[in-house]
């Protein structure tokens, strides 16, 4: 790397890639993967251009890397939750609340994911990282079904990823939608207030389709 290089990303105090990346999602974010551009990641992020390219290579190499990060984020974060120290119902009540909480201070992950989405996958389908950061959430879930089921609260045969995939689609489609459905059904859906009762539906529908 050159000098020059150097000393800019030592000015920063931080980690310029650490600082790359977090100017990356912000742009991904706001523009999208076909409308941001690597220019204005570095300016952003206020150091050279090169130095992007060093640590990443490509616009795609960095676009595929900030997904990698969020999910990495998201995904930690949840390990954290230690679902198997819970009753498998407060398991799946910390799960839901996690992830409205989640989403609720994350937007950019949500506009990332629809990009990634309307784009057909390209870059989730060629990262492992992917797998990797997946497979241990669909296994403490299926965990504590299995806990569930010997404790008679939850139903038999309930697949870990069907859950998963109902949580996160009713989680999910709350922000990424909600600014039109407030319009279309006349109901500021945006309010602490809202959120609130929007959370115990939720709650309660899917402990009552657990149930045996």
């Amino acid at each position: 790397m050159a000098k020059s290089q150097t000393r800019a990303a030592h000015k920063t105090g931080k980690n310029a890639r650490e600082i790359i990346l977090n100017a990356a999602r912000a742009e991904f974010a706001e523009k999208g993967f076909n409308g941001a551009r690597v220019d204005s990641i570095a300016a952003r992020s206020g150091l050279n251009k090169q130095l992007v390219y060093y640590y990443f290579g490509s616009k795609d190499d960095l676009y595929r890397v900030t997904l990698e990060e969020a999910y990495t984020e998201i995904r930690l974060r949840e390990k954290d939750l230690d679902l198997r120290s819970l009753p498998p119902q407060d398991a799946i009540v910390r799960l839901i609340d996690f992830s409205l909480s989640y989403l609720a201070r994350h937007r950019e992950f949500i506009r990332m994911l629809a990009d990634e989405n309307a784009l057909g996958g390209p870059h989730v389908k060629d990262s492992d990282a992917f797998q990797r950061t997946n497979s241990p959430l669909i296994e403490m879930i299926g965990a504590t079904l299995r806990e569930g089921e010997a404790q008679g609260v939850f139903r038999k045969g309930i697949d870990p990823l069907d859950l998963y995939i109902s949580i996160a689609g009713m989680t999910f489609f709350y922000f990424a939608n909600g600014v039109t459905m407030s319009a279309i059904f006349g109901r500021d859906l945006s309010t602490p207030e809202a959120l609130s009762v929007y959370r115990d539906h939720i709650v309660a529908l899917t402990l009552a389709g657990l149930r045996p």
